[in-house]
């Protein structure tokens, strides 16, 4: 039983093609199949959103990183769309790997770095060592900095990884019971229904909170390498 809860994370196969492949092609999809090109309430409301979500991820940064605006927009709605699409019945979560997250996690954080060492090496470097350590302190302190510096991709990779794991996990766990008690304990099982409703809900706002958080680091990261 405890085994068959983990299953929900493991990559299934239809017809031979794994789930993977055209979870990971959803957002593409649906922007493909939408007509960009005629104005109506639903692209207005989309384009409000968009702008709102950028003015926010932009508003830390400065003037010379928010040609980086449209990169950061693009991540936070694809990890919205990879992250929801779990939510939908007979659908697979990419974001639930671990894999999938470090895969984006560790090159946008290196491009971060990159950036910072390109444009200013000497105050990038200056990062690992505050200022006025005292000497005894100061190889201590180097280390100290770069294994906070090179553990960034990982907090990134395995926050997300965790959160959306957690409550995939309780959902099902709720879902179970809820079915489990249908036939002998009704009002029990209703109420667990509610709970289980509720709870889609909460995980629906986690969906969008870690997409933001993600992206939100990744552009306080950029914000100390410019």
């Amino acid at each position: 039983m405890a085994l068959s809860f983990f299953n929900q994370f493991d990559i299934h196969s239809t017809l031979g093609i794994p789930l993977i492949i055209p979870a990971l092609m959803f957002p593409l999809i649906l922007w493909l199949t939408t007509c960009r090109l005629v104005k109506n309430r639903l692209t207005a409301l989309q384009l409000w959103f968009m702008c709102l979500l950028t003015k926010q991820l932009v508003t830390p940064i400065a003037a010379s990183g928010h040609k980086w605006a449209s990169s950061f927009a693009t991540l936070m709605v694809l990890l919205i769309s990879l992250n929801t699409l779990g939510l939908l019945p007979y659908t697979f979560t990419p974001t639930t790997q671990l894999s999938v997250n470090m895969a984006l996690a560790i090159p946008t954080w290196l491009m971060t770095v990159m950036i910072g060492l390109r444009n200013q090496p000497t105050a990038s470097l200056g990062h690992l060592l505050p200022e006025g350590t005292p000497t005894p302190l100061i190889p201590m302190l180097i280390l100290i900095e770069t294994a906070s510096l090179l553990i960034r991709p990982i907090a990134l990779g395995v926050r997300l990884t965790a959160n959306l794991t957690a409550g995939h996990l309780l959902m099902q766990l709720i879902s179970s019971a809820a079915l489990a008690t249908a036939n002998t304990l009704t009002a029990v099982s209703s109420m667990t229904l509610v709970v289980l409703i509720l709870l889609s809900c909460l995980e629906m706002a986690v969906a969008l909170i870690q997409a933001y958080v993600f992206t939100l680091l990744l552009t306080l990261y950029l914000q100390e390498n410019i």
